[in-house]
């Protein structure tokens, strides 16, 4: 049995471990509550981009397939896999289940016939892909913990340039989606084209609103034509996607921070009890070994 000098080592050390989990749990808190409300007010933004355009691809019919980021390639055969992952880990397995969504996907990708692209944000995805072997041909860190506009754009420049030179055939989006501090759900989106990404994404509800509404839908006119509007409006829609995807995934991350950091708090104070109940019982086998040496040593007296 350890002594209680050793106990107590151990129970000291994991106090100050628990004080560490405590603070990290809290900063996370307060970092989580400001990435909510950058939610908040971003996603109501970007799903009226989404909706604009794909109201103003419908109004060019045909001449929308002219934009080259609208129009579909004959063949696909580069598709590019954009992960996004934090720069830090200590949050479960936020960053893990997201890798590991890209590499089953890239191994569906390999069976059909058709080559993974990897581009990936954040210190531990960047890490993990080139881990594997997997040759990085975007990689993106220093900016997770609060992404900026400037950040996307600079991923949606290079995404949008591939595609546009043909070097990408199609471009999915794989992010963690904010639920909850206790719910982050592995989301997957088509990025390019956005003929796909703008009629697979779900309606959101203003346009069910619109659907359920029984009176006909008001004419939109375009000023200038809807051709010249899509062209401006296509980039933007970009940038906005993997802006929104990069502050949910900041969310997401402080969430599951602070849930990972409270439960290792709980398992501090269980160990922190164990040691207790452990050292207690050696101080109580220390006593029991003194008192019975008393004993024996006046039996041998007398």
């Amino acid at each position: 049995m350890a002594s209680q000098r050793d106990v107590r080592n151990k129970i000291a050390s994991v106090k100050n471990i628990q004080k560490i989990t405590r603070a990290m749990e809290m900063v996370a808190a307060a970092r989580l509550r400001r990435a909510e409300q950058r939610i908040e007010a971003l996603r109501p933004y970007a799903d009226g981009m989404r909706r604009m355009a794909r109201q103003a691809a419908i109004a060019a019919g045909s001449q929308a397939e002219r934009q080259p980021l609208l129009a579909e390639h004959d063949t696909v055969s580069n598709v590019g896999l954009l992960l996004v992952t934090g720069d830090r880990g200590l949050a479960g397995g936020f960053n893990s289940q997201i890798i590991r969504a890209g590499v089953r996907l890239a191994a569906e990708l390999g069976e059909g016939g058709k080559t993974p692209v990897w581009f990936a944000t954040g210190r531990r995805g960047v890490s993990s892909i080139s881990f594997r072997g997997n040759e990085l041909t975007g990689a993106y860190t220093g900016f997770s913990d609060r992404p900026g506009y400037a950040d996307a754009r600079t991923i949606a420049d290079d995404v949008m340039t591939g595609y546009v030179d043909g070097k990408l055939d199609r471009v999915e989006l794989i992010y963690n989606s904010y639920i909850s501090p206790l719910t982050q759900r592995v989301t997957r989106e088509v990025l390019l084209p956005i003929s796909q990404a703008i009629g697979d994404a779900e309606p959101d509800e203003q346009e069910r609103d619109d659907a359920t509404d029984e009176r006909p839908p008001q004419p939109v006119e375009y000023e200038p034509d809807p051709q010249t509007i899509l062209q401006r409006l296509v980039p933007d829609y970009i940038e906005v996607s993997i802006y929104r995807a990069l502050v949910e995934s900041a969310a997401g991350f402080y969430g599951a921070q602070m849930t990972a950091m409270r439960s290792a708090s709980d398992n501090a104070g269980e160990i922190i009890t164990d040691y207790t109940l452990q050292m207690n019982r050696a101080r109580q086998a220390e006593i029991t070994q003194e008192i019975m040496e008393v004993v024996a040593g006046a039996e041998g007296l007398s």
